[in-house]
């Protein structure tokens, strides 16, 4: 049973695998859409320029691409909702109104305004523009940034991963209800959530006020979880290799971890005992520094980086099959790349999980430094 379990387990990262490295194969930037090669990734250059774009966020939602008979490149998925703030307020539209044409920049008129993505990023173009101008620097001199509230892919994937943990926890709390042992998915779920608990937040938070934040720190690991294994599917997800989502979870966490400091800990913070009292505003603003900037950014660049890199590695080794295809032949170059991919992506798994687990382990670390009452002698 023991040999078949290990079976199934490498077929499926095999098949992963496959999986990634034929939408590495088949997807590419959309500005290749009217090469004459159709769109295929075939140098080191285009290689770099798509792994870059992969690691972007993205306005739409693109399954696959292919190639058709007339070799034009098409794309295979869904737009999604563009909603920006501009000069004069509000203005939504759908992102395929950004179709690309031969210089890959279309300007798309609305309430009177005129937009254009230019490096996946949404500009206001002035209004007597007819077209995007650039510098020698490739700089749009004619376009201005706006605040971006769209809906994209990197919003669809967290929305995905709220919704398979609302189900997944709303099922495991019916069966609590009506049974003492669950079953199912909540049978995987529940030893999760008691290693949470027992080996994160008791010992980090202490017995007495830990519950508090359980909620909490369920909610992180599993996010972080669940989206480092979606970002290993071909569905091509990158939310916790997106800085701003990193940073998001690392403000959340500072801000729990300040406004429940006891008065004990604060008094320890801005006034320390034991030292002299002309040190005692130098360490108070480096223990401020330390709890507002140095700690929470410590927790979004870790994440960011790892998980960036581990994609940046991957996708690198998939490539191996085009870019060292010339000097191997097709077939030792595509088994080498498949065959260090796999390496890495076995990897990858065990990172998904210990990233979150690492987060999650700071975060309580961090509560628990806050809510502690010290001993005064």
């Amino acid at each position: 049973m023991k040999i078949a379990q290990k079976t199934i387990k490498f077929l499926f990262i095999a098949v992963l695998t496959l999986f990634t490295s034929v939408g590495f194969a088949s997807e590419t930037d959309k500005k290749h859409d009217n090469q004459s090669d159709g769109g295929q990734v075939n140098t080191q250059e285009e290689v770099t320029a798509y792994i870059k774009h992969h690691l972007k966020d993205s306005h739409d939602f693109t399954f696959f691409s292919y190639s058709s008979e007339e070799g034009k490149r098409e794309h295979l998925g869904f737009p999604l909702p563009v909603i920006i703030w501009t000069s004069e307020g509000l203005v939504s539209f759908m992102s395929s109104e950004f179709h690309h044409n031969d210089d890959g920049h279309v300007i798309v008129e609305k309430k009177g305004l005129k937009f254009a993505k230019i490096h996946s990023k949404i500009y206001e173009l002035d209004k007597d523009a007819s077209a995007v101008s650039f510098d020698d620097a490739h700089h749009a001199t004619n376009a201005h940034t706006v605040l971006d509230f769209s809906i994209t892919k990197s919003v669809v994937g967290i929305l995905f991963a709220g919704l398979l943990m609302f189900l997944g926890f709303s099922r495991l709390a019916k069966q609590y209800k009506t049974r003492k042992i669950p079953k199912g998915l909540g049978r995987a779920l529940e030893p999760l959530v008691i290693y949470v608990r027992d080996e994160i937040a008791r010992p980090n938070i202490g017995e007495k006020k830990y519950k508090k934040f359980m909620g909490f720190l369920l909610t992180v690991f599993f996010f972080i979880w669940i989206l480092n294994l979606l970002g290993l599917t071909p569905l091509g997800f990158n939310v916790t290799g997106q800085i701003a989502v990193t940073s998001c979870l690392a403000i959340i966490t500072m801000v729990i971890y300040v406004t429940s400091g006891t008065k004990d800990f604060w008094a320890h913070t801005l006034w320390m005992p034991g030292v002299p009292v002309i040190l005692k505003p130098i360490l108070a603003v480096i223990e401020l520094i330390g709890f507002i900037v140095i700690k929470p950014f410590s927790l979004l660049i870790r994440l960011f980086a790892n998980i960036t890199a581990g994609h940046f590695v991957v996708m690198s080794l998939i490539a191996l099959m085009v870019t060292m295809k010339e000097a191997y032949g097709p077939v030792a170059s595509t088994g080498m790349s498949l065959l260090l991919a796999l390496f890495i992506m076995v990897i990858e798994i065990l990172v998904a999980f210990l990233q979150a687990f690492i987060f999650t382990m700071l975060a309580s670390l961090f509560i628990g430094m806050a809510v502690e009452e010290h001993e005064h002698h």
